[in-house]
């Protein structure tokens, strides 16, 4: 299994301290005061503006990222997670309303409208089966995103994710890494 690598630094443009790391990490500030850019040099990771993987979310994948203001973010990154490359099939089951109530349909690829597809409003919990998922809030895999892994999600809203819509799906493939 490939591992991804990371690398955060204090300051814009890559200066002041930096932390390497190829793992989960819940809080940056044990290793750096502020993180303000990073360089992935391979893998896929997630970083977050909060601790403990809450917060806004980004995918990153291998190249630099010089300014985090840039990419939409509101505060420097707090914690990270190294996405674990899949063989193999995806499956997730989407469902309308929370504890898995309402409609529920099973995706197995990546889908670019829930409305136009499935005739959902709304998707408040899923089950992912199989693969490692990113959820965005408007259609076309656009807006802010949330990062899933093989687990029940009872409900977004308990989530810290209260008020948002997911409208698009998509895998994270080998092309990704």
């Amino acid at each position: 299994m490939t591992m991804g690598k990371i690398i955060f630094y204090e300051d814009r443009n890559f200066q002041g301290r930096s932390y390497e790391t190829s793992s989960d990490c819940s809080d940056m500030s044990s290793y750096l005061s502020r993180c303000h850019s990073c360089k992935v040099e391979s893998g896929c990771f997630m970083v977050y503006d909060c601790n403990n993987y809450m917060g806004n979310q980004y995918f990153v994948r291998r190249g630099e990222y010089s300014d985090y203001q840039r990419m939409g973010m509101s505060d420097c990154i707090k914690s990270c997670r190294m996405i674990p490359m899949h063989k193999g099939q995806f499956r997730m089951r989407i469902h309308e309303k929370e504890n898995f109530g309402g409609q529920m349909h099973e995706l197995m690829d990546d889908c670019d409208n829930m409305t136009d597809r499935y005739h959902m409003n709304e998707c408040q919990s899923c089950n992912v089966m199989d693969g490692h998922w990113l959820m965005y809030e408007q259609p076309q895999y656009k807006g802010k995103m949330m990062y899933l892994r093989p687990g029940e999600y009872k409900s977004f809203r308990d989530m810290g994710m209260s008020g948002q819509r997911f409208m698009s799906m998509k895998r994270i493939m080998d092309s990704c890494y």
